[in-house]
This record gives structure tokens, C-alpha cells and sequence, in this order.
């Protein structure tokens, strides 16, 4: 399935009161959207992630999967800010002609939620069966929910938080440090702070991984080693990896994206924020994760009335989510039986 551009003329007013003219989104569906309209699964991605699922998360979506394009519609959008074809700082300013880059709006998750909306409002969904993300994708499902601009029957939640943290805002800073600490980076050319890129990449996995994590894949074998270590070669790779997909500018923006999460803002409180869901929620933690540590996630699922929560058990930390496929698809299948079983008693209740 290859990537469309849905291109709004209407323009789009950021939460700071800045404007784009024109605002391009990337986005991938699958499968089709039934004639009551009512088996959208739409999917939230992470930090580098793209609008291609099936190419991210597979085990958990694609043909034959818990998420199969068989039984549901899926949508995947491409995160306003990105280097995978949503508006972005390469993208460019129609005003001047050139890339935006430093000069691209600061945006926020709730930003990013109503470029969502927008692309539901174009494809004319106003219902969505079943809403999942992890990570920064946990912090846009969380956001939609609360700004309360489509209908969401269940929620899934995974290595998420309700409002980004001391310690998450921390380890983003270090990011940016890093890139701004390469003097290419305000060159503003498409490969500007490559080297800065690698190094904020190599401070990321720190906090996507853990110390048993590297302990157990990158020990060293050979005892009178002093140098080219399993583990330097493994940041190195890392590092370059990604400089080969993506770009310093948009990683820049999209950690600021991070830091701004607060379901809190301009609203009562967090917890009355969440009190007010109605969505049946699975929340799913992971005790290992350093970067979002399950008590967050035990928060959300504390204060969302009726929401269950997992503890997902898993040796790669914050990635987890993304490799632990079989026992979420275990836990989440669970969950949607469990819960359709009590849409239908309702429904049952309701015409007796």
C-alpha cells in the first residue's frame, strides 16, 4: 500500500496563533470502511515512525494479524512536523519560496491531534472504533480523546504518559543540545546537523533501552579488549541509521512536540481531564520502560473510569511495545472480545 497526500486548502492555525497557508498530510489506509462506518482502527505512530504501519508494527498489524485490513479500516497519518511527507520544516514556505526550516511554526500534540482531525474530517470518518498508540503516539490517543472532536469507542494506550515529564523533557533537551552543539545545523540545509543528529540519537536509545538490555546484547566476548567495544559500535550504528532516514530539523521540532504534552492545559486539571473519558481503555505499561515508567501509565489507567491495565513484561524497555507483538496482540484481543461482549449487553439493555 503506498503513502497519500491529502493536500487541505484551508489554512491551519497553530495553538500558539501561528499559521500554515497550506497544509499537506501523509497518511496510509487499510482495507475498507464498512457500510455502518464503524470498524476504523486508527493508529497514532511514535517519534520517527512513519504512516506506514504494517512496515512498523508488524506482528500486531497486517494481513493475517489482530489488526487486518480483512475485518477493519485502518488509518495511519503521518505526524504534522515529520520527514515522512506531512507538512515539516524541509517543507516548503510558499510565502518565500525556500524551506522553512527554524523558521517552520512551533507546534504542539494538540497541534498534531487536529491535523488528525482534519484528515478524519476528509475522509469523512466521524467515528472511530478503536484508537491506539504508543509513546508519542500514546500522547496524541490521550489528546484527541480529551479535546473531544470525534467519537472514540475503545482506547489503547501503550508506554504513554498524561503529561510529559521532568525527566522525558531532560533526555529531549540532551537532544537538542546535541544537535545544536553541530554548527551545520544552522546552516539550514536539508543534511544540517547531521553529526548533531547521531549524537541525540545515541543519547535516545539510552532511554529506549536499559542497562540488562545491553548487558545481555552488546557484552563483550573477549576479555583483553581496550577499545572498538560492542556497545560504542552499536550507538555508532544507530546513529547513522537513522541520519540516513531522517532530518535534524523535524527531530528538533518533534521532541519540543513532546515536551508540551499536558492533558492538563487550559483544562481543570489532568485528573479531571481523565475522569471525563467514556471510552473503554486498555492502558498497557512496561515495568523495564526508563523513559515512561509504568507508574505513568498506571496513573492514566487509574483515573480513566473502568479502564484496564496491563503490566507487559518485557526485556527491551521502552521498545518493547514495538517487539513484544504476540503478547499484546494476547492482551489487546482480549480486551476488544471483553469489551465487544459489553457493547452488545448494553445494546441488548437498550431495546428491551
Amino acid at each position: 500500500m503506498s503513502v497519500t497526500y491529502y493536500k487541505s486548502e484551508e489554512s491551519f492555525q497553530f495553538e500558539n496563533g501561528s499559521s500554515l497557508e497550506e497544509l499537506s498530510i501523509a497518511y496510509h489506509t487499510y482495507g475498507t470502511l464498512n457500510e455502518n462506518k464503524d470498524n476504523v482502527v486508527w493508529v497514532c505512530h511514535a517519534l520517527t515512525a512513519n504512516s506506514d504501519v504494517f512496515d512498523w508494527w508488524p506482528g500486531l498489524f497486517g494481513e493475517g494479524e489482530l489488526f487486518n485490513p480483512e475485518q477493519y479500516f485502518i488509518v495511519c497519518a503521518n505526524v504534522l512536523g515529520s520527514h515522512y511527507g506531512t507538512s515539516n520544516p524541509l517543507s516548503i514556505n510558499p510565502t518565500t519560496g525556500k524551506r522553512y526550516f527554524l523558521d517552520f511554526p512551533q507546534f504542539t500534540i494538540r497541534d498534531i491531534v487536529r491535523t488528525n482531525q482534519r484528515l478524519a474530517d476528509h475522509l469523512g470518518i466521524k467515528k472511530i472504533e478503536i484508537l491506539i498508540g504508543g509513546s508519542l503516539g500514546g500522547q496524541q490517543v490521550l489528546e484527541w480523546v480529551a479535546e473531544k472532536t470525534i467519537a472514540v469507542n475503545r482506547l489503547i494506550v501503550i508506554g504513554s504518559s498524561a503529561q510529559a515529564s521532568p525527566w522525558g523533557i531532560a533526555f529531549n533537551e540532551s537532544q537538542r543540545l546535541a544537535i545544536s552543539a553541530d554548527p551545520t545545523f544552522y546552516e539550514q540545509t536539508p543534511t544540517g546537523g547531521a553529526n548533531g543528529l547521531k549524537a541525540a540519537r545515541s543519547i535516545a536509545l539510552l532511554s529506549y533501552r536499559n542497562y540488562q538490555t545491553y548487558t545481555k546484547t552488546q557484552q563483550e566476548t573477549e576479555a583483553d579488549k581496550v577499545d572498538q567495544y560492542r556497545a560504542s559500535s552499536y550507538q555508532q550504528y544507530q546513529g547513522d541509521k537513522l541520519v540516513n532516514r531522517f532530518d535534524a530539523y523535524s527531530y528538533w521540532y518533534l521532541t519540543k512536540a513532546m515536551d508540551s504534552h499536558n492533558l492538563g492545559r487550559g483544562r481543570n486539571s489532568v485528573e479531571e481531564t481523565l475522569q471525563d473519558f467514556k471510552t473503554q481503555t486498555l492502558v498497557v505499561g512496561i515495568p523495564t520502560d526508563l523513559l515512561f515508567p509504568a507508574t505513568e501509565q498506571e496513573f492514566i489507567a487509574q483515573h480513566i473510569p473502568g479502564a484496564s491495565y496491563y503490566a507487559l513484561d518485557s526485556f527491551y524497555g521502552h521498545d518493547g511495545f514495538l517487539i513484544e507483538t504476540k503478547t499484546l496482540t494476547d492482551v489487546i484481543g482480549k480486551f476488544l472480545q471483553e469489551t465487544a461482549t459489553e457493547t452488545q449487553k448494553e445494546a441488548e439493555k437498550e431495546t428491551v
